[in-house]
């Protein structure tokens, strides 16, 4: 009898590599949507090593087409230099035509915005990214969420009798 082919185990939990927490913060998240992102070699590497920052990166339409500009992915340390990527360079998203239809509407209205909030490798291995359709914060909001947080913080503390 002939074995059996072993079945790869899927990692049902997704792996975060990098996470906007700022943008929860200076922005309304309204929409949210998950993308996939066209990588090199040496980038998915470096991502898997967990060397990526979404700070100041932010998404953009041009000619139908939704790109990433600004993360910064390092350079894969072991491997050549004629195969190193850029660290900052335009990385193209892959959305359904329906999602990008609707981001491109919303973008086109005033205070509208498409912000990554997270890099993350999903179950099967592959490198996603989650953007947000979002709307910017007034600086009276900021101080909203501020006051929110600090009080859920000292609410926790008060039920747990710590003081």
């Amino acid at each position: 009898m002939a074995k059996e082919p072993v079945k790869k185990q899927l990692i049902s939990i997704n792996h975060t590599v990098a996470e906007n927490r700022r943008a929860r913060f200076d922005y309304f998240l309204e929409e949210i949507f998950e993308a996939g992102i066209m990588l090199t070699g040496t980038e998915v590497k470096s991502l898997r090593h967990g060397q990526c920052s979404l700070n100041e990166s932010y998404v953009m339409i041009k000619n139908g087409d939704v790109t990433i500009t600004g993360v910064y992915i390092a350079p894969y340390g072991t491997a050549g230099t004629h195969l190193q990527h850029d660290a900052r360079r335009y990385r193209k998203l892959l959305l359904h035509k329906r999602e990008m239809a609707k981001l491109s509407a919303a973008t086109k209205q005033k205070g509208y915005t498409i912000v990554p909030v997270k890099l993350y490798f999903n179950g099967r291995g592959l490198a996603k990214v989650t953007i947000a359709l979002a709307k910017g914060k007034a600086e009276h909001d900021k101080r909203q969420t501020i006051k929110e947080r600090d009080w859920s913080r000292d609410k926790s503390r008060i039920l747990r009798g710590e003081e």
